[in-house]
């Protein structure tokens, strides 16, 4: 049997490059060779209270994206979170076995306490026990993630094996960190430090839907500084966020054009931020079409989401009506 792959994105908004190149281009690698579960995170995102009109189409535009950058309903098997009710139920049995302390000690709750202390829900302090009922639904063994959620990952094998130590059983399997390619892509932010993420605001992240124009006058406002002053000198990080992002999107001899530009102290910023934009509208072109067609086949989105509920849920409701007999919960009527 093949193993399975279990990965999602929260419904936080639209999907830009680090999205694409960084998870969805390997995911449509990934769903030819393993038994894969790729949904949308909707209810990982009610810790920031989104209206309901703005969850709702957003869970539909991370749908759409899905299968714009060529994920495969009848292949891998799409579906939204929140119509799996059994994830909710596995989470109210796992956090009764999660403690408080090594919840609080978890770097990605410290980091929302920082950044958001008038938001400190319990939905924060227990998102690693959701995260690992997301893979352990489905007996997941390969999750695509990156560094800052390796901790997580490692929350959800401690998760699992509590569950098995409890019950004196072989049921949960360990579930490790994957890449379908062998090195992990960073894709930076247009605003100069860190990696493109939504929580930086707009102006740091190219959307896959943005237009050609969006894309021109992003890229044309990227942080960026004087010019080197000496021959060879290292790159300031905004302008190697810059460099990195031309690496992914142009052609080898288009970025050792303007490295060359930059050791020689002759290059000109504005030249650069132009060939780098063209870049990105060449290289988004083919999901940017296909997420519009595809929006506006409203029958056929719900198709995939009806599809993706049915064969998730076959998944969840075996592992539930297990669970459920191994805690020792019957019904007595």
């Amino acid at each position: 049997m093949k193993e399975t792959v279990v990965s999602g994105i929260r419904s936080t908004g639209k999907l830009h490059l680090g999205n694409y190149y960084g998870a969805l281009s390997n995911f449509v690698k990934m769903q030819h060779e393993y038994n894969c579960f790729f949904f949308i995170a909707d209810l990982h995102s009610l810790t920031t209270h989104p209206t309901p009109e703005h969850l709702n189409r957003t869970v539909r535009e991370v749908v759409v994206e899905y299968l714009a950058a060529g994920i495969d309903p009848e292949e891998s098997t799409i579906y939204v979170q929140s119509d799996v009710p059994e994830v909710a139920e596995l989470y109210l049995y796992m956090n009764m076995n999660a403690y408080l302390g090594e919840l609080e000690r978890a770097t990605a709750f410290k980091d929302k306490v920082r950044a958001n202390p008038d938001n400190v829900n319990a939905g924060l302090l227990t998102y690693p026990v959701l995260m690992a009922c997301d893979i352990l639904i489905h007996h997941g063994t390969k999750v695509p993630v990156g560094k800052d959620q390796e901790q997580h990952l490692e929350m959800t094998r401690t998760f699992g094996n509590r569950f098995n130590r409890l019950y004196n059983v072989e049921y949960f399997k360990e579930a490790f960190a994957f890449s379908y390619s062998d090195k992990l892509v960073k894709i930076p932010g247009l605003d100069g430090n860190g990696k493109m993420g939504k929580s930086n605001g707009e102006a740091s992240c190219v959307y896959l839907s943005d237009s050609p124009e969006v894309i021109r006058k992003k890229v044309m406002r990227a942080v960026s500084d004087a010019g080197p002053t000496e021959m060879n000198q290292t790159k300031p990080e905004p302008i190697q966020n810059l460099f990195d992002l031309m690496k992914v999107v142009s052609m080898p001899d288009t970025l050792q054009h303007f490295e060359d530009l930059y050791n020689r102290c002759e290059i000109r910023y504005g030249d650069f931020k132009k060939q780098l934009a063209e870049d990105m509208v060449l290289a988004t072109e083919p999901v940017r079409s296909r997420i519009q067609e595809i929006s506006n086949d409203d029958e056929y989105v719900k198709k995939v989401i009806r599809m993706g509920a049915e064969k998730a849920s076959e998944s969840a409701r075996k592992t539930i009506k297990e669970v459920r007999e191994i805690i020792g919960i019957k019904k007595l009527y």
